[in-house]
């Protein structure tokens, strides 16, 4: 495939569990099961892009070779949360022989967390039948939401935020293969819109480079229609002086003329407002007031009337 049109999350994807960065524990532990040719079942929890998939089938290649798509099969919970996935298609891989003389089969269930509790119920009498020719890896965002009965059944690893090291490095192999020119401070930027994502820091890369082969920070933040660090920190500093109306107009710069959304801007002045030095008295307020706003954005409340209280409210923390 041309590299215009390729897909650089799944060009660079890693295929050997040594490829793969910022996990190095994880790692570690999961070449140990292919030297010793064995395995538990296996709960893989963390947020989004953080290697969860890629560990799974990596796992998969190394232990069964050049059939390691006949006895590795990847489903979705997210697709069909009930319970006749698990009778039927779970099951029934779950069922037949593995293949070329392996002694059991894995089956990745992504989004684990999305089955009801009924089908995790099925899961868990699933894995136990066929324990010996099938090897489960659930993967899922928040492990709390997996029955205990599966999750003590599991060995459960917990997949980190990737490090700024980590995502540098990606970067930087990338950037090496496709002769782009990356800076220190492009790094920087996409760590900040990543958030220790490899997806979003490798899509960010990719659409930035659509534009020139010479990246700058702006491309990073403008594609992603994310806030620079020092916007934010201009928009808190309006707020922090009591200045309600220059405050109020960098808001509907930020949200209107930049398109970025309300969620992501609240996201953007937590993480500001958590590094700065502030007034236990005031960031407790700030933070407390982010909190509702968030909430209430969550339950369909107007963006725009609760984005400018939200700031309204900044001023009158600092005021009070």
């Amino acid at each position: 495939m041309d590299d215009t049109h390729a897909i650089w999350i799944e060009k660079y994807r890693p295929r050997t569990l040594s490829d793969i960065v910022g996990q190095p524990e994880i790692i570690e532990r999961m070449t140990s099961y292919v030297r010793k040719r064995e395995m538990p079942h296996l709960l893989f929890t963390g947020s989004a892009g953080v290697g969860k998939t890629t560990a799974a089938v990596a796992l998969a290649r190394e232990f069964f070779g050049e059939d390691w798509q006949m006895n590795f099969r990847e489903l979705n919970a997210s697709d069909e949360r009930g319970i006749d996935v698990v009778r039927n298609q779970i099951k029934q891989f779950a069922r037949t022989s593995p293949f070329g003389g392996s002694t059991f089969k894995i089956l990745f269930l992504d989004e684990a967390d999305a089955l009801t509790n009924d089908a995790q119920s099925a899961l868990r009498r699933t894995m136990e039948t066929y324990a010996q020719t099938c090897r489960f890896i659930l993967s899922c965002n928040y492990s709390s939401k997996i029955i205990d009965p599966i999750q003590s059944r599991c060995a459960i690893y917990r997949f980190r935020q990737l490090s700024h090291l980590a995502i540098s490095e990606m970067i930087k192999r990338i950037a090496q293969d496709q002769k782009l020119i990356v800076s220190d401070e492009v790094i920087d930027a996409i760590f900040y819109v990543a958030q220790g994502d490899m997806r979003k820091a490798i899509n960010a890369l990719q659409g930035a480079a659509i534009l020139d082969r010479a990246i700058e920070p702006a491309m990073i933040y403008a594609i992603t229609a994310t806030a620079r660090p020092d916007e934010i920190e201009d928009l808190i500093l309006l707020c922090l002086s009591g200045n309600f109306e220059g405050a109020g107009r960098m808001l509907d710069q930020l949200l209107y003329a930049r398109g970025i959304a309300p969620q992501e801007l609240i996201g953007q002045l937590y993480r500001a407002i958590i590094k700065r030095d502030l007034p236990d008295s005031i960031k407790v307020k700030m933070i407390d007031q982010l909190g509702e706003t968030d909430f209430r954005l969550s339950e369909g409340a107007s963006s725009d009337i609760q984005m400018q209280a939200l700031i309204a409210k900044f001023v009158i923390s600092v005021k009070g």
